[in-house]
């Protein structure tokens, strides 16, 4: 470590995600192990236009690794969208002589981020935080693995339902735009057809593996959705659609909905936000900006955070075909 930081600022922004607490933790106790004092920014961008600032110690962030959701509060803040937005946020982290920044949230976070260190050249290091893993640069974003077992144990105690009653249930998970946590927890909790945005099944194979199902011998069957699936349908005229061609089966719906973002975050969120929030640290009082911390094969890496943005995440295709096998 060459460059001494007079203070690092902490912020969550966006939807708020299992782990985020734990990273905030990490990001404060670093501070302190390197004699770096630390600033949290309560309610995000907005936070920092208005001075919501407040000193954070390592005793300040006592039993808060196992919380879900986020102490720093978390806001949406239109304000910061505007050049006279990020100057007065400029220069309320200037006037406190904050002199970098570590920012835990998903791709519109960064987006701030990375608009901000070009306005102002202020040194911003990114921490991903969002349920849907759908930040390029990383196997895993914080809350991911919290959701996906929220989610699988949500389907799990569906399918008891399912099973008592001979009934068909379709299953929406979150995942507007990218079907990571429908596929995961579709395969981990067995489910017999997975919808998701990245891949258009269509409805008539839909209709002819739930067939099959039945035809095997299956009095029940689960379908996972991602709520931004290419049906084109939502999951209550997906659920219309099957009982109209489908009428043996008593069809049921259950949209898990924000219960996903909640919870104590599994073991594997808390090390990896303990994780990340060193690296972030670190590479903030290296003289480092503009990065995004992430996790490939199982070791922290460092993308640009434009790169992290813009980036494709890509579905795991041979998890896709292992979903195939297995719904057989």
């Amino acid at each position: 470590m060459t460059k001494k930081l007079k203070k690092i600022a902490v912020m969550t922004s966006g939807g708020d995600a299992p782990g985020m607490n734990a990273a905030i933790r990490s990001v404060v106790r670093t501070c302190a192990y390197y004699s770096t004092e630390c600033v949290g920014i309560y309610r995000g961008y907005q936070g920092m236009i208005e001075g919501d600032f407040v000193t954070m110690t390592a005793r300040s962030v006592n039993n808060i690794i196992q919380k879900g959701g986020t102490i720093l509060k978390s806001a949406r803040s239109k304000e910061f969208m505007t050049a006279e937005g990020r100057k007065k946020a400029c220069d309320n982290l200037k006037e406190h002589d904050i002199d970098g920044l570590v920012v835990i949230g998903g791709d519109g976070s960064f987006t701030g981020g990375v608009v901000f260190n070009k306005e102002h050249n202020f040194p911003v290091i990114g921490i991903p935080g969002t349920i849907d893993n759908d930040i390029f640069g990383t196997s895993h974003t914080l809350g991911y693995d919290t959701a996906l077992n929220t989610a699988m144990d949500a389907i799990d105690k569906i399918r008891d339902t399912a099973s008592s009653h001979n009934r068909l249930f379709f299953v929406e998970v979150m995942g507007r735009d990218a079907g990571f946590i429908a596929l995961n927890t579709g395969v981990g909790a067995g489910a017999e057809e997975i919808l998701i945005p990245e891949e258009d099944l269509g409805l008539d194979r839909m209709l002819e593996s739930l067939k099959k199902s039945r035809r095997s011998g299956k009095s029940s069957s689960i379908v996972v959705v991602a709520e931004g699936d290419k049906s084109g349908r939502n999951v209550y005229q997906l659920a219309e659609y099957v009982e109209e061609n489908m009428p043996e089966y008593e069809v049921r719906v259950s949209v898990l909905g924000h219960m996903q973002r909640g919870g104590s975050p599994t073991c594997f969120d808390r090390v990896l936000a303990s994780r990340l929030g060193v690296k972030a640290v670190e590479l903030l009082i290296d003289g480092k900006s503009n990065l995004m911390v992430g996790l490939k094969n199982d070791k922290v890496s460092t993308t640009d955070l434009e790169k992290a943005i813009k980036g494709q995440c890509e579905i795991d295709m041979e998890l896709l075909r292992v979903s195939d096998i297995m719904t057989t």
